[in-house]
Order: structure tokens, then sequence, then C-alpha cells
């Protein structure tokens, strides 16, 4: 089964999951972050701006400015298909941007460098034991992460943890996993 087959199965897997479950999930998923090395030591955060179909990262961006920390968070350059990180202090620096996803205003926000960002989230559709992750398409953080040498983590729910799919030579793994079970070191394949 390719790639793409997989993301259709997982979204209509997903959108199966009802909103008590949901909301119950995203309260586990935020709690093993925050309550995590990974974030407590952090700085600066590097995060997307979730859409209705992912696992809510508004929580996590305002507990980041709660918190002291900066958000950093990617927009999309189509031309280059990479990412470039802003930091936003409010949501109001953020527009719509292609397939409706929020990305930040450059001309209201400051640049980031990727040495800036303690912690990434990465965002998926399904993942693998050791990291490996199918996204929503276009390989914009694989590019990104290739170059990446910081903690990266992803949250999901166990139901999105697959035992392999087929690896590409340009598959960038995230370093950690949350589940609504707890946090985990991804681990490397035999």
């Amino acid at each position: 089964m390719g790639k793409e087959e997989l993301r259709k199965g997982m979204l209509l897997s997903l959108e199966e999951i009802g909103w008590i479950k949901r909301n119950q999930t995203e309260n586990d998923l935020q709690d093993h972050l925050f309550d995590s090395l990974l974030w407590n030591e952090a700085e600066c955060v590097g995060v997307t701006v979730s859409s209705e179909r992912e696992w809510d990262t508004r929580t996590i961006i305002e507990k980041a400015w709660e918190d002291g920390k900066r958000v950093c968070v990617p927009k999309s350059d189509h031309d280059t298909r990479g990412l470039d990180f802003y930091e936003i202090t409010s949501f109001n620096q953020l527009e719509k941007g292609y397939f409706g996803i929020e990305e930040p205003v450059p001309d209201k926000t400051t640049r980031c460098e990727a040495d800036d960002i303690d912690l990434l989230i990465v965002p998926g559709l399904i993942f693998t034991p050791s990291g490996y992750r199918i996204g929503y398409g276009g390989g914009y953080f694989d590019r990104f992460l290739s170059d990446f040498k910081k903690p990266t983590i992803s949250l999901l729910h166990s139901n999105q943890l697959v035992e392999s799919f087929p690896i590409e030579p340009h598959d960038v793994p995230v370093k950690f996993l949350i589940t609504e079970e707890g946090i985990q070191k991804a681990t490397l394949p035999n």
C-alpha cells in the first residue's frame, strides 16, 4: 500500500474518534508533553498551528507563552518546498496560507533560525516506533529535519502507530513520540 492510500485510511480512522475521546487524548498528550524534561528545558519551541483534523497545538502555544518560552511557527516556501520559522507572540500574527494552514505573517513577526529552536513539535499522520512518519505530503518537514539536530517530537494517538511502511531515502525520523499512554524515545530499527 502506498503512502497516499495510508494517508487516506488514517484520516478516515481519525475522523471516527468521538469528541469526548479526542478531547481526553489531547489532554493526555499535552500533560505528557508539559511534564517532560524536553519541554521544561526548551526556551524556544517550534510548532505548527494545528488544523481541525490535527491534534490541538493552540493550547500548547498558549502554554509556551505562559511559561515564558518563545514560539516559532513555520511558513512554507512553495518554490523551494522548504520551511522558514517565525516567532509569534499572538495568534493575530497569523494568516491562512496554502491548504488553509495558518502561517506567520513575515511583516508582523521575526524570523527564527533553526538553531534558535530547542524543541520541534513535528506534525504527522502515521508513525513507526522508530520515529518515521507519513505527513500530509510535500516533504517540507523532512527537508527541514535533514539538518535539524535538536530534539524532535510528535503527538499522536496510539492508533497512528504502525509497525512499518515504506521508508524513502529522504525520510527523517523524529526522536520522540508522545501518545495518550506517555512519551517514548523512538527506537532504531534492527
